[in-house]
């Protein structure tokens, strides 16, 4: 049993199931190789460790020179959990969406994109001050409590500061189509992460 997969998000589009329009996430799950063996009796915990090949090598066949420079030839590597190594062999790809099936519920982790420095009406959905009736507020954030005149400010308040960047996982989110032949997944919904981002994608 493999807790899930990683994959590479490519972006969203569109397809048509049943005469309704299913916005879907496309995900590209090529290029995983089986870079190490985690096994329970030497380490812990059985676990099977993968590498995104970069680009310009996905057409050379496995070399065992890789293994001793994993920055140089592969882009991510990774650990997947799984309860049987016997199966897994370092060198040979892994195609652990073949495990799944479409109309599975899965849950997708990534991370969020990045926004720079925001303010409270972006950061936090804050509406703002009155449009009219010469209001000069801005998008300040207001008063922080009463705790400001000692000189300290409530733990959590909601104020401007860095957006994006973090870590998240959007539950519950449907399997529309795999494309074995395409290597390639597609998830109905959003996803967190920019185009090109790594996502790990399990079952629910």
């Amino acid at each position: 049993m493999v807790s899930g997969l990683w994959g590479k998000k490519i972006g969203m589009t569109q397809v048509f199931d049943e005469n309704k329009v299913v916005p879907v996430t496309v995900l590209d799950v090529d290029h995983w190789i089986v870079t190490n063996i985690r096994e329970k009796d030497r380490d812990g915990y059985n676990a099977v460790q993968v590498g995104r090949l970069r680009n310009r090598y996905t057409s050379q066949p496995f070399s065992p020179l890789w293994l001793k420079e994993l920055k140089k030839y592969f882009s991510h590597i990774r650990e997947i959990k799984v309860e049987d190594v016997t199966n897994f062999k370092v060198g040979k790809p892994v195609e652990f969406y073949l495990n799944m099936q479409p109309g599975d519920s899965v849950d997708v982790t990534g991370i969020t994109t990045g926004r720079g420095f925001a303010g409270v009406v972006k950061r936090h959905g804050f509406s703002g001050p009155p449009g009219s009736h010469g209001s000069k507020m801005g998008k300040r954030p207001g008063s922080i409590s009463h705790m400001r005149s000692q000189g300290k400010v409530i733990k959590g308040k909601r104020l401007p500061g860095h957006m994006g960047v973090q870590q998240r996982v959007v539950r519950g989110l449907e399997v529309v189509r795999i494309e074995p032949d395409k290597k390639i997944m597609l998830i109905k919904g959003s996803v967190p992460g920019k185009a090109g981002s790594l996502l790990f994608v399990r079952k629910a």
